[in-house]
């Protein structure tokens, strides 16, 4: 790409999510598929058996781990250090309910193990950032604004739809709504967790919006490169 110089100052922030959720994303992928964790075909196994005070698995302990360590430094990183757009203050809002939910979930023992860390990498096979939702549809390598067609971009969108509102509340939010209830009928923060994970899915409808968006003005022809529709300086240089 012949980047501009607004858009080379977003490199190295689109360099780092990009390699963060693709080795994040890798991991997930072989906790689910090259262990003997049951967790992606069958969700609700994740509440079998459980009990409170229960150790964490290791291997599941390091996917806690570099998840709270990233949503940490993107709470200062986004407010700071990340180009200002105008989805920010939801993408602030995400980060403080993920990094709630995945400490909350690891200090009660993987209360809510099937979700934070492990479970939205079942359901969601592309790097498992909010973020995405929108840049699949508003530019290339994350936030920066490539020169180009940007039909094939279109290709994105089912996928996009598939893992964050159809996977995500079949296996996710049907696992702790129903299933945690079956298993263990007391199980304690029910309402907590399940409400952070309703608010999660409001925020991936909020950025799916956004991919409508895009779509409609490519077929409407009324953008004719990539460009990232949550940018403040489209509508300035308008």
């Amino acid at each position: 790409c012949n980047l501009q110089p607004k858009d080379a100052a977003k490199m190295p922030e689109s360099a780092w999510k990009l390699l963060f959720y693709s080795l994040s994303w890798s991991y997930g992928a072989y906790l689910l598929f090259c262990t003997d964790y049951p967790f992606f075909h069958d969700p609700p196994s994740v509440f079998y058996d459980w009990k409170q005070g229960m150790e964490v698995p290791r291997d599941i302990a390091v996917a806690y781990l570099l998840q709270c360590s990233f949503y940490g430094h993107s709470l200062y990183a986004t407010a700071y250090m990340d180009t200002w757009r105008k989805d920010s203050v939801v993408m602030l809002l995400h980060h403080v309910v993920a990094l709630t939910l995945i400490a909350s979930s690891y200090a009660f023992s993987g209360t809510c193990l099937c979700t934070e860390p492990l479970g939205c990498a079942a359901v969601l096979p592309f790097p498992r950032s909010r973020d995405w939702d929108a840049r699949a549809a508003g530019g290339c390598a994350g936030s920066v604004p490539c020169q180009g067609d940007p039909k094939p971009l279109l290709s994105l969108c089912p996928g996009r739809f598939w893992f964050r509102l159809y996977w995500f509340p079949l296996k996710v939010l049907y696992a702790t709504c129903h299933s945690s209830l079956q298993s263990v009928p007391n199980i304690p923060f029910y309402f907590f967790f399940n409400a952070l994970l309703l608010v999660l899915t409001l925020m991936n409808i909020y950025w799916f919006l956004y991919i409508v968006l895009f779509v409609a003005k490519v077929l409407l022809g009324q953008m004719q490169e990539v460009n990232d529709v949550r940018e403040y300086d489209l509508e300035e240089s308008k």
